[in-house]
């Protein structure tokens, strides 16, 4: 892959509120030709959170920050100045709802499904949530003689809610 190919529009809308490191991680990982899942399997974390960390929305420790930096060829003194201990994640970026076709399918499917799903999630365990801070989540592809599926999977944990 050319060097010229692998580069991240400046106005792509995610990025906008993002630190800059975000667009260099992106870029540096196109021009080496990884994928998430192959930097995952590097620093020994799953592809959706590393995914979540090149967009801003998960912390990297400054020892997986120093292994990603290496992976990729980036200076390791400027990712941690940008995005080092003392950077939190700003979570949740774009607009609601969501512009772009895949993120507006998700948000459409809680949309449509969001209630019953809770309903379902009541019955089931009782009264609480499903946590998105231990959560993990997996998206797999499943051959279908009609088109791949694509099996998005939400494996969080319920927390139910205190009585006092």
């Amino acid at each position: 892959m050319s060097e010229a190919a692998a580069t991240v529009p400046s106005n792509n809308a995610p990025l906008a509120d993002l630190p800059s490191i975000s667009s260099k991680l992106l870029e540096a990982k196109a021009r080496k030709g990884l994928t998430f899942d192959n930097i995952a399997k590097a620093i020994g974390k799953d592809e959706v959170w590393v995914a979540a960390a090149f967009y801003g929305q998960a912390k990297f420790t400054a020892e997986e920050l120093l292994q990603v930096s290496e992976l990729l060829g980036l200076p390791a003194a400027s990712a941690l100045s940008e995005i080092g201990e003392h950077w939190w994640p700003n979570r949740g970026i774009g607009p609601m709802p969501p512009n772009d076709p895949v993120l507006y399918r998700l948000y459409e499917s809680v949309l449509v499904y969001g209630t019953p799903i809770k309903a379902v999630i009541h019955e089931k365990f009782g009264d609480g949530i499903m946590s998105m801070i231990d959560c993990r989540v997996t998206i797999d592809r499943k051959p279908d003689p009609k088109g791949d599926r694509v099996v998005l999977t939400f494996d969080g944990k319920f927390l139910p809610y205190a009585r006092w």
